[in-house]
């Protein structure tokens, strides 16, 4: 039996190459994906059952039947939670979720952990006034949030906005500062969209970093504080909670560092060469989320 998977009370999910695979189009969804998330939420034991073998040696798994209209009735009386761990910033979380809704993922804005409001609650605490380089659909996050006379930057997944003009702009506010203050929204490398690979918001931090001489204070995976929101949020302790994700450092790395189990899918942005990387082992690897979720019910 998969010992990870045993005194499981919350799963943790990563959405893009986890989830599905975005794209300019909206994105598409991964294999399998959709109906994962309804069997975690189903009624579980009192739901239909059959069996199916996947890959693991000699490793029956009950896949549980669904019933998307139960939604968390099962989790709720069981004791498990769900939460989307996102390091989404191309979009406000409603139209995030509206988004997911469409593709058939049975959430809601409050099952969903993303850097944003993270930040936004930072810039208040702080005082900070924020010149943004971000998407302008994740403008409206910000609408609260003092913006006039900036005295740090928050840099997001900008895509079509990163341009040199906008990054220059960015560039001379900090360079300006006595003590520069860099927020960004993540670090990740790149991410994968339906037409391949693209740059992520990571690859211009460092930018901003090398050219300002600065440190930038990530607000995303893989701050532990990022991550311990998460769980606080789901009110479940690291050592019973499990993050799913396709980004061996940001997910897997990020949430055992924080005393979560973590699997790595062979999904999204996932490489071959991932499996030795020399830093970071997963707990496990999966060929998906559905894989995953079938074995950690049946454990229970």
């Amino acid at each position: 039996m998969a010992g990870w998977a045993r005194a499981v009370r919350g799963l943790l999910l990563d959405v893009s190459g986890v989830l599905y695979d975005s794209g300019a189009d909206g994105g598409v969804p991964i294999a399998g994906s959709a109906e994962a998330v309804r069997r975690w939420t189903s009624r579980g034991k009192l739901a239909t059952q059959q069996t199916w073998r996947i890959s693991v040696p000699g490793l029956m798994i009950v896949q549980l039947g669904s019933d998307s209209r139960a939604k968390w009735s099962w989790i709720k009386a069981s004791g498990l939670k769900l939460r989307l761990c996102t390091n989404e910033t191309q979009a406000t979380r409603e139209n995030f979720v509206r988004k997911l809704q469409g593709m058939g993922f049975d959430v809601s804005v409050s099952e969903v952990t993303a850097p944003a409001p993270a930040a936004c609650h930072i810039l208040k605490e702080r005082g900070l006034r924020p010149h943004l380089l971000v998407h302008d659909d994740l403008v409206p996050e910000f609408a609260e949030i003092d913006k006039t006379n900036p005295n740090c930057v928050v840099l997001g997944d900008a895509a079509e906005n990163f341009t040199y003009a906008n990054l220059n702009e960015a560039f001379r506010v900090l360079i300006g500062m006595e003590k520069p203050v860099l927020i960004s929204l993540g670090r990740g490398r790149y991410y994968k969209e339906t037409d391949g690979l693209k740059l992520d918001v990571g690859a211009y931090m460092k930018a901003l970093e090398y050219a300002c001489d600065v440190q930038a204070e990530v607000v995303g995976k893989p701050s532990k504080r990022f991550f311990e929101s998460a769980l606080a949020e789901m009110g479940v302790p690291a050592e019973q909670a499990i993050m799913i994700g396709d980004d061996i450092v940001n997910d897997v790395g990020g949430a055992q560092q924080c005393g979560m189990r973590a699997l790595q899918v062979r999904t999204g942005k996932y490489r071959p060469s991932d499996e030795n990387h020399p830093d970071v082992k997963p707990d496990a690897y999966v060929n998906n989320l559905a894989e995953a979720v079938d074995i950690i019910l049946q454990q229970m």
